[in-house]
């Protein structure tokens, strides 16, 4: 099982060699893909080969490719993660509105679950608030309890003065985790055969990662207690290393411990048997107490 995540931060050459990534710098050092889950390349000036490319994508193995001020700013997809994706497209063109409107329901009650989970161990008051919000609840939630939860939550958070929009060091960690997280969940869409565009409830045009955007919900918690715990004043190399951790994280599942990326797996697929299935009661969320 893959496991190992790589970081790249500086000059260096990239190749492939009988099944080994080869990262080339002062030093050589030699990484066997079947230990490979993520490679992030942090800097501008690293130079890698097509043949090692095409390796990682066979392997499935997720590459993230950062911009000049080293934040993610796109990914290696593959085409075809499945065998059948043909047929799985097909089904997802199929998915009715009513089951797509059912799973979305229960995501953004996990959502606001778990921000109220948080707050609570947090010992801020906010939590009740959340709960009458999830008592609230509409089908489809028509009168956005997920909009006022998530104003009530960030300002226990962060402070009365907190928005989502500024330019800050806490928003850069939560943007830079939930990043990974949107990355992770691209491979798990792309590996069960189906297209990231077409989502549940997300349907920008201009957002090529609609249906990640739905899934990954109940997991952006996991970041924002992450980046509460950390009180950033700045948001440099060390902090982004330190928000990574979240990778070695385990995670409670369907009874078992698993690490974020497998609990992540398991989720996608059980969400996506929900809704072949037209079966809500079949996703299986991770109920840690954070």
């Amino acid at each position: 099982m893959s496991w190992r995540t790589v970081v790249v931060s500086r000059n260096a050459k990239l190749d492939y060699q009988l099944g080994y990534l080869v990262i080339r710098m002062e030093s050589t050092t030699k990484i066997h893909l079947s230990e490979l889950s993520l490679l992030i390349l942090e800097s501008t000036a690293i130079s890698m080969t097509v043949y090692l490319l095409s390796e990682l994508n066979k392997k499935k193995i997720k590459v993230i490719f950062c911009d000049e001020k080293r934040n993610p700013s796109s990914e290696l997809i593959p085409y075809y993660g499945s065998h059948d994706t043909s047929a799985k497209i097909r089904n997802q063109i199929s998915w009715s509105k009513l089951i797509k409107d059912s799973i979305w329901t229960e995501i953004v009650t996990e959502k606001i679950r778990k921000q109220s989970v948080l707050l609570k161990k947090l010992k801020k008051q906010e939590y009740k608030l959340l709960n009458q919000y999830i008592s609230e609840i509409e089908f489809r939630d028509q009168s956005n309890r997920e909009g006022h939860a998530a104003k009530v939550y960030f300002n226990a958070l962060f402070g009365m003065d907190f928005t989502r929009a500024a330019d800050n060091s806490i928003n850069a960690g939560l943007n830079y985790g939930y990043g990974i997280l949107l990355s992770i969940f691209n491979r798990e869409v792309a590996a069960n055969g189906y297209i990231t565009q077409l989502g549940l409830f997300h349907d920008n045009m201009f957002n090529p990662f609609n249906l990640t955007s739905d899934l990954m919900e109940p997991f952006r918690i996991l970041v924002d207690g992450l980046v509460y715990h950390l009180n950033l004043k700045k948001f440099e190399h060390d902090e982004k290393m330190s928000v990574l951790r979240i990778l070695e994280r385990e995670v409670g599942i369907e009874g078992r411990r698993e690490f974020l990326s497998n609990a992540i797996r398991i989720y996608c697929k059980s969400v996506f048997d929900a809704l072949n299935e037209g079966d809500s009661s079949q996703i299986r969320f991770n109920r840690d107490e954070l």
